[in-house]
């Protein structure tokens, strides 16, 4: 009679177990009816490589530096009048300025990110702001800067204000131009080499000048160097 109540109750307890693995039980559960690592991974497995490789290639930290220099030698941003999208004279002394850099560095993309102050509807301000990202890029463009470098055109309408108010405000009615990488592939770029990119004016500075900007050979130039 023993024996047959433990095996009564041990029978109770799998019943258990097993309905506590149905698939409508919960997430834990139910992944011993999903394919083998479901819930390992969220969507990132390889995040942490790509990451580690941008850092130890040196891409990841040249970014950066490269984003500070633009911020620090240009101006990033532009400003609008209310509901428009079109440029004024300052912001296209502002984008000359961006363009200029932007083509002295031919390895690095860059990103044009719209706003809008908070005057209008969620939907017609992410519009408004995408036309502004778009004006921007387009004047890039015809100052001699590919298309293809200008990696993407992002609106983020009102929902990131420099001033928070409900009211019209110039200074959230802009476009914001940022660095956002290297163009993949580029024939100037290898592991290792992006301090040579970034510091190329440093580099170049210390090259020895040439007869077409001294006139004098560089073998004259040793002489007089030399007092010979």
């Amino acid at each position: 009679m023993q024996q047959r109540l433990t095996y009564l109750m041990a029978s109770v307890a799998a019943a258990g177990v097993l309905a506590g693995c149905s698939p409508n039980k919960g997430p834990v559960q139910s992944s011993f009816f999903r394919e083998s690592g479901a819930l390992i991974d969220a969507g990132n497995f390889g995040t942490a490589t790509m990451n580690n490789k941008a850092y130890m290639t040196g891409e990841r930290q040249w970014t950066y530096n490269m984003a500070q220099r633009f911020a620090n030698e240009v101006l990033t941003t532009v400003n609008f009048a209310f509901n428009s999208a079109a440029l004024d004279a300052g912001a296209h002394d502002t984008l000359r300025e961006q363009a200029a850099f932007i083509r002295r560095f031919p390895e690095v993309r860059f990103r044009v990110y719209g706003h809008t102050d908070k005057v209008g509807s969620d939907t017609y301000n992410r519009r408004l702001g995408q036309r502004r990202a778009d004006a921007v890029v387009n004047f890039l463009v015809s100052q001699g800067i590919s298309r293809s470098r200008l990696e993407a055109v992002v609106s983020y309408g009102e929902t990131q204000p420099i001033i928070v108010t409900e009211g019209r405000e110039r200074r959230n009615r802009r476009t914001v131009t940022e660095v956002s990488g290297f163009v993949a592939g580029h024939q100037h770029l290898l592991d290792g080499n992006y301090a040579a990119v970034v510091y190329r004016e440093y580099l170049t500075s210390g090259e020895v000048e040439s007869t077409l900007t001294t006139g004098i050979s560089t073998g004259d130039q040793q002489a007089l160097d030399t007092g010979n």
